[in-house]
């Protein structure tokens, strides 16, 4: 019991304990005049150097709620806040000639009743203007993934949940199929295999043969390449008779010179014709 106290007590620190998302320590707020039309705020209209207040800014969320509080720089005493609600417009619109201003609408509770009034908001530098927006806009997705959240909480527990208990004399019949073979069996199927009914081996099958080659089912058998040729010396070649020693050759005739030239005087003549006679 004292436990869950003790839980209980922790869940209500932490949903009571504040988180500061954004800070910076110098900020600048100006008096705006009031918008005359619908059209955006403009910075060029106010006098940027000539700023009416000068301190804290923060973003503060404290479990669902939100806030952006004005602070002074010495004592820390609250100037001006702006809540963030979440099915409210945002309080805080962006100029459309700058992106280091702002209009920010704070809010003030006086006898009961809120009033309202619209500031200018500028920083310094442009980088603590988007740290400034990324706060305002995570703060917004938390509170929607956390609606979503409890819509989905709530959709499931109104939906019945599904009974798949047992009822009486219901049973439940589970078939096994074992697929592991014992050593005994697996050898006694093999012996099968290879006695025929006579009690003598079968002849063990050529594996060299194609109709043999193992097979299993779904898998391509890769058939093995065949043997290289065996290779046989090359014949002895005849010696040619150019090659005859000249000891074995008979000598011929002798040729004389004249008749050598008349000869290829002739084999002239039939290749090319007479040119005198051209």
């Amino acid at each position: 019991m004292a436990a869950g106290v003790e839980s209980v007590a922790v869940d209500d620190q932490e949903s009571n304990a504040e988180l500061v998302l954004f800070q910076v320590k110098e900020c600048y707020v100006y008096m705006i005049p009031p918008r005359k039309s619908a059209a955006s705020y403009r910075a060029d209209e106010w006098d940027i150097n000539k700023w009416a207040w000068e301190g804290v800014l923060k973003v503060v969320s404290k479990g669902e709620n939100c806030s952006i509080r004005l602070e002074d720089k010495e004592t820390g005493d609250l100037y001006a806040q702006a809540p963030i609600r979440q099915d409210q417009p945002l309080p805080v619109e962006a100029v459309i000639d700058s992106s280091r201003f702002f209009v920010l609408r704070v809010e003030e509770e006086s006898n009961g009743k809120t009033k309202h009034a619209f500031l200018g908001l500028g920083f310094r530098e442009r980088p603590q203007a988007y740290d400034f927006q990324a706060a305002v806009f995570d703060h917004l997705k938390y509170l929607n993934k956390k609606k979503e959240a409890e819509e989905i909480t709530q959709e499931y527990e109104a939906k019945p949940s599904a009974d798949y208990s047992l009822k009486e004399g219901e049973t439940l019949r589970l078939q096994l199929k074992n697929t592991k073979l014992s050593g005994s069996g697996l050898k006694s199927k093999s012996l099968e295999k290879t006695l025929d009914g006579s009690g003598a081996r079968e002849p063990m099958p050529n594996p060299d043969t194609p109709e043999n080659y193992p097979k299993r089912s779904g898998v391509p058998c890769i058939v093995p390449p065949p043997p290289p040729p065996v290779l046989q010396p090359p014949p002895k070649a005849s010696p040619s008779p150019l090659l005859k020693t000249p000891s074995l050759v008979k000598p011929s005739a002798p040729v004389s010179a004249p008749a050598l030239l008349g000869d290829v005087a002739d084999d002239l003549d039939e290749d090319f014709g007479d040119f005198q006679a051209a």
